[in-house]
């Protein structure tokens, strides 16, 4: 009874986190439950992304896959008329398009905190998905490599994707399991 409580209470200061709150307490709120959340106005443009840029197909090269809206020239789909400034709060815009189920028991932090970005480039990419690296070496950007190696679950799994496993989304399951 008391766990069950406490899960209630849990559940509902991420939702009051995600649903209202300043970027600033919801960053704190997220952080708490989630690893990885990025902290309010850094999707990883600055940081994160900024160390993968070289690693990027360029625009226009065979590889690379733009996102729709971009590829159509709908900048207004995301950004308001004749500016760079975005129609919604970056943390809601990706979803006002993509339906992502993400009603589950387990959410990966950047999900949770509205963090596209931190994965996805939001133009294109020359990576499936428009992910903003390789899969295979994408998530230990943010996850240990030794320590998840040293898992006995995963000393057979070089090379492995983690998404043939894990959901980059979100899960009923905990590790975010399939």
């Amino acid at each position: 009874m008391r766990l069950s409580l406490l899960w209630g209470i849990a559940l509902l200061m991420i939702t009051l986190a995600v649903l209202g709150c300043s970027p600033e307490t919801r960053y704190n709120t997220l952080s708490f439950f989630f690893d990885g959340v990025p902290a309010p106005g850094d999707h990883g443009d600055q940081t994160t992304l900024g160390r993968r840029k070289s690693l990027r197909a360029k625009e226009g090269s065979p590889e690379y896959k733009s996102h729709g809206p971009y590829a159509a020239k709908l900048c207004d789909a995301c950004h308001v008329q004749g500016g760079g400034q975005l129609i919604m709060p970056v943390e809601e815009l990706c979803l006002n398009c993509h339906n992502l189920n993400i009603r589950k028991k387990y959410i990966h932090g950047p999900v949770a905190s509205g963090g596209c970005r931190v994965c996805h480039n939001p133009h294109g990419s020359g990576k499936p998905f428009l992910l903003v690296d390789e899969p295979r070496t994408f998530c230990f950007y943010c996850h240990d490599p030794v320590e998840i190696g040293s898992r006995e679950v995963h000393k057979d799994s070089v090379g492995t994707q983690c998404t043939e496993c894990h959901n980059p989304h979100a899960s009923d399951n905990d590790f975010l399991l399939n």
